[in-house]
């Protein structure tokens, strides 16, 4: 991945930002490694902000159709300007509750979940598509909970990783690590 700080590309537009994102490069390495993308799959981006998590999966995959989804006007907006912005032509950005969004696709082979809102309906509705994995950050306890729950209900539950990640800042003519929230990346397999 090609950033600086605070995700930014280099040599690139600047990304839109929106209220919670956009996500870190790191959980993006982590979460985009976890998910295993492949050429040609339908990728859904749940809550998908800034588009962000979708720009970086062109990266990792060829021919991909992405389905980028928010309810929140705002994140809507700023995913279509960056996706612009960045020469995505492969993405469509979709306005509404994604649990409803995800019933009225043909398929999902994949999906990254960065919205939680009614999260056991997502999911369902994920698992109903077929899609072979499902990934889902979150930073709240009690959705890693439920999440972790309703995945081992569903037999698709994988793993949790937590994600601590620090960044150097400058102290007094010196340097020191200031600590970023801590995430938590879950990961859902669906036997094909």
């Amino acid at each position: 991945m090609d950033f600086k700080k605070n995700g930014v590309y280099e040599n690139m537009p600047e990304l839109i930002g929106v209220s919670g994102g956009p996500t870190k490069p790191e959980i993006i390495a982590v979460s985009l490694f976890k998910l295993d993308i492949k050429d040609g799959d339908v990728f859904a981006d749940v809550g998908c902000g800034t588009g962000l998590i979708s720009i970086e999966a062109t990266r990792l995959a060829k021919n991909l159709k992405i389905y980028a989804m928010d309810a929140r006007d705002v994140a809507v907006d700023a995913a279509t300007q960056n996706f612009k912005n960045f020469g995505i032509e492969n993405a469509e950005v979709i306005s509404g509750e994604s649990s409803e969004v995800i019933s009225n696709l043909e398929k999902v082979d994949c999906a990254f979940v960065g919205g939680t809102k009614n999260i056991t309906a997502v999911l369902d509705a994920l698992i109903e598509k077929g899609a072979r994995s499902i990934i889902v950050n979150a930073v709240r306890i009690e959705t890693v909970v439920r999440v972790i729950e309703h995945m081992k209900k569903r037999g698709i539950y994988d793993e949790t990783v937590h994600i601590i990640a620090s960044r150097s800042e400058e102290l007094t003519g010196e340097t020191y690590f200031k600590p970023e929230n801590p995430v938590y990346i879950m990961s859902g397999k669906q036997k094909q």
